[in-house]
């Protein structure tokens, strides 16, 4: 079967997969497509790695054949540059995430991105905190990072006070949870985020509380 052929059969796929209740949820989020996500998976296992299909999905512009390609293509196969062009043209928050996990944190090039990116508007800074939250653990010294977030979160665009490094700090450095706590609630960003019944609230303060009960019984 040709590449061609693939791709039309895949998109063909992806087009009966659609959901019309489903994109209307997700638009509702910033998110252009309509497709199950575990049924995205699952075709994903079936094509396994395909590095060059993968660019092909991406070239349709399809959100949900860019997330496909997010599954099957080989992260360490690009390049920073090629990293930079697709994040910038991501355009939807779930793709985003899902190139940073499934691309970009696997690739050679992660921090050297994440300065790159950090400091840009909407998406991008969005992506630039996402890695540098990964970072968390690894840092010994974070009271500068946390200096910034007290500088600049309240102000950011909405899909960047999205990166959870508040919340991860207070969760992971008990020594920094209070001024963790304290920040989110001066700041109070996300505060009146509707949650559903029995999710947590992405609010860092009640964020930090529940992940940290929940290490506490794991560990008792």
């Amino acid at each position: 079967m040709s590449t061609s052929t693939t791709i039309k059969d895949v998109m063909r796929e992806l087009s009966a997969l659609e959901d019309p209740k489903m994109r209307e949820a997700n638009e509702r989020r910033g998110d252009d497509h309509g497709v199950n996500l575990s049924h995205l998976r699952s075709l994903a296992k079936r094509l396994k790695t395909q590095h060059e299909l993968a660019f092909r999905f991406w070239a349709t512009g399809d959100t949900a054949a860019r997330l496909l390609a997010t599954l099957v293509c080989r992260p360490k196969a690009f390049s920073a540059a090629e990293l930079d062009v697709m994040i910038r043209d991501s355009g939807s928050p779930k793709l985003l995430d899902w190139f940073i996990v499934n691309v970009v944190k696997r690739s050679r090039h992660a921090d050297k991105l994440r300065l790159g990116w950090k400091d840009g508007d909407d998406l991008v800074g969005r992506a630039g905190w996402s890695l540098t939250t990964k970072r968390v653990v690894k840092t010994p010294r974070l009271d500068p990072l946390l200096d910034q977030i007290e500088k600049e979160m309240k102000q950011a665009p909405a899909h960047k006070q999205w990166a959870h490094c508040l919340a991860d700090i207070g969760i992971r450095h008990p020594e920094l949870r209070a001024r963790a706590i304290g920040i989110g609630e001066r700041l109070a960003v996300l505060i009146d985020y509707p949650a559903s019944p029995g999710c947590t609230p992405p609010y860092a303060p009640v964020w930090i509380a529940e992940m940290v009960r929940r290490h506490e019984e794991t560990r008792g």
